[in-house]
């Protein structure tokens, strides 16, 4: 027989652990769990957390700061070394851009534009449609800013599309599609997996070919978010349903993820992964022949706000954040630019993800100085002056040696990341007159240091730039300034003068990725990374009413940098880093 004790037994013990119990809640201090993570949290980066107010201007200069820092340790920015003249240990600044596998950031093969100050690259922007072969009905949707991301390579199609559809500006509406490209010709130039164009392709595309949906484009619904604080000019934004703006890009960890502006305080950025919204991209991931898996665990399952740290550091409109992956495991925010003007704005600000869109504080080196340029002072030339500079695109990882080259091995020296910024003018209306195409590039190594900036905007081999004329436009084309002076002589005077016309009237660059299959053999974690040989999709804009896509190699495009100025205590005592 199993012998049951009296429950007065129990009592005693009872009381003990209810104790025990009271005096551990009483003295545990809650608000030391992280919000909304079940787990034991990452440990913060090396360094403590300032306020800026509790230190000297000439030491922290304000304009790189937001309220307060998260300083990583001085061994990210100095080496140590034993002085000649003095027994004890110093600190010397590092010189990055002496680093020899820097170089080819520095090297400037190509000559400016007289007139517009642009260079370009000897690729042209071709046509994206989203008509697909055999389609449903007709399309009489206007299409435009299109944001672009190659597929693994055991993928039916190529590219996977998003695209904005022109409305009448009471909702936004964008769609999706799978994609491909095809060539024009004979073929010798013709990229892995590419087809001919057919009589249709080129009916839709026009003459140079280009990317087509392979399907009818699917809309993208994501659920609605709160306008809290839409007012003034601000206010009629609250009655303009759904998002603007995506960005679509794959993580460190090969999510397929897309970045909108929607609703926040008036706007703000959120962020979902794609799997969500087109259940296919899962089926993708899942049925790699080299890795099988159930593809990537979803980080963003469902729509998730990105936030600033402090959260009064956020503005009433937040819009063109990009995400960089330092790691397979990291993922940080790049918000703002340095500021050129020196001004009480914001200047450089990133911070890390910690999970859930919360973010660590301002992780920039207060140290940095601004590496934009206010040039409006000394610019004779009025079409040059007035532009504001934005974050346009998302980022990317880059090696700097080639893939071919049997020597080329990534180390923290000679990798990079670099994203497209836009310099914007405007005309006299205050309406976009142009987007000037720039690259930034900064280090993927703590603490993230910027390293260089385009010295001139980038145009591709069809692009001209609005404010000035056609034959200024081409002066760079040797045939086309040839047929202007001859027509010149002959008094003609009326522009183009015979040469070339505009091709529009301005471009936006809304994406950048590494093209499909450039090795055959990439997983979706590896879409991000790339060498200088690679090919680079960029997905661009074209006068708010159409799309296009160019495709280079990386190193045409960070070629000719000006390289940024480093840390210094300020403008009377520079340090170059």
């Amino acid at each position: 027989m199993i012998y049951l004790p009296p429950l007065r037994r129990l009592l005693l013990p009872a009381i003990l652990f209810l104790a025990i119990a009271v005096f551990y809640r009483s003295s545990f201090n809650a608000s030391s769990l992280p919000s909304f993570i079940l787990h034991s949290p990452p440990p913060p980066p090396e360094g403590i957390r300032i306020s800026v107010s509790d230190v000297q201007p000439k030491l922290f200069p304000t304009v790189n700061v937001t309220e307060s820092h998260l300083i990583p340790s001085s061994k990210f920015y100095y080496d140590l070394y034993e002085s000649s003249k003095h027994s004890n240990t110093t600190w010397k600044p590092r010189k990055p851009i002496d680093q020899p596998s820097l170089n080819i950031l520095w090297q400037c093969p190509v000559q400016a534009n007289r007139f517009t100050n642009h260079i370009r690259i000897p690729v042209i922007v071709r046509n994206i449609t989203q008509i697909p072969p055999q389609p449903l009905k007709p399309e009489t949707r206007v299409f435009w800013n299109p944001t672009i991301i190659s597929l693994p390579y055991w993928a039916e199609n190529q590219y996977l599309v998003v695209s904005r559809i022109v409305t009448a500006g009471h909702h936004q509406e964008n769609v999706m599609c799978e994609a491909n490209v095809c060539y024009v010709g004979p073929g010798e130039d013709a990229k892995l997996g590419e087809k001919p164009c057919t009589e249709d392709d080129l009916k839709l595309l026009g003459p140079a070919g280009g990317m087509r949906c392979a399907s009818t484009p699917i809309a993208l619904n994501v659920p609605p978010t709160p306008a809290e604080q839409c007012y003034g000019k601000y206010g009629t934004y609250v009655d303009v349903p759904g998002f603007h703006d995506p960005r679509v890009f794959w993580s460190g960890k090969g999510e397929p993820l897309m970045m909108v502006n929607t609703q926040y305080a008036c706007f703000g950025l959120w962020m979902i992964d794609l799997r969500t919204l087109h259940p296919p991209l899962q089926d993708l991931l899942a049925s790699s022949p080299t890795h099988p898996s159930l593809g990537p665990l979803k980080s963003y399952p469902t729509l998730t706000e990105l936030t600033r740290n402090p959260p009064e550091t956020r503005s009433l409109i937040e819009k063109n954040w990009l995400l960089f992956f330092p790691s397979t495991g990291e993922s940080y925010i790049h918000y703002d630019l340095s500021h050129p003007k020196n001004t009480s704005a914001r200047g450089r600000t990133f911070a890390k993800l910690l999970g859930n869109g919360f973010t660590t504080a301002n992780l920039t080196d207060p140290l940095e100085l601004p590496c934009l340029l206010d040039t409006d002072a000394t610019e004779t030339d009025e079409a040059k002056k007035g532009g504001t500079w934005h974050q346009a695109t998302n980022s990317l990882s880059l090696i700097l040696c080639e893939r071919k080259d049997p020597h080329c091995r990534p180390s923290p020296d000679n990798t990079v990341f670099f994203a497209v910024i836009h310099r914007k003018f405007p005309n006299y209306l205050d309406l976009p007159l142009r987007y000037e195409r720039h690259f930034m590039v900064w280090s993927a190594s703590p603490p993230f240091s910027m390293l260089g900036i385009s010295q001139h905007p980038i145009l591709m081999a069809n692009e001209t730039a609005s404010g000035w004329t056609e034959s200024q436009n081409w002066d760079d084309d040797p045939t086309n300034a040839a047929a202007v002076a001859h027509a010149r002589m002959h008094n003609s005077t009326s522009e183009p003068y015979g040469g070339k016309e505009y091709w529009a009237y301005f471009t936006y660059t809304v994406s950048i990725a590494y093209a499909w299959a450039r090795t055959g053999m990439e997983e979706a974690g590896e879409k991000n990374v790339g060498f200088l040989d690679d090919e680079v999709v960029l997905g661009i804009g074209i006068d708010d009413k159409g799309q296009g896509f160019a495709r280079a190699r990386a190193k045409d495009l960070v070629q000719c940098l000006r390289a940024c100025p480093g840390r210094g205590l300020g403008s009377d005592d520079t340090l170059q880093a």
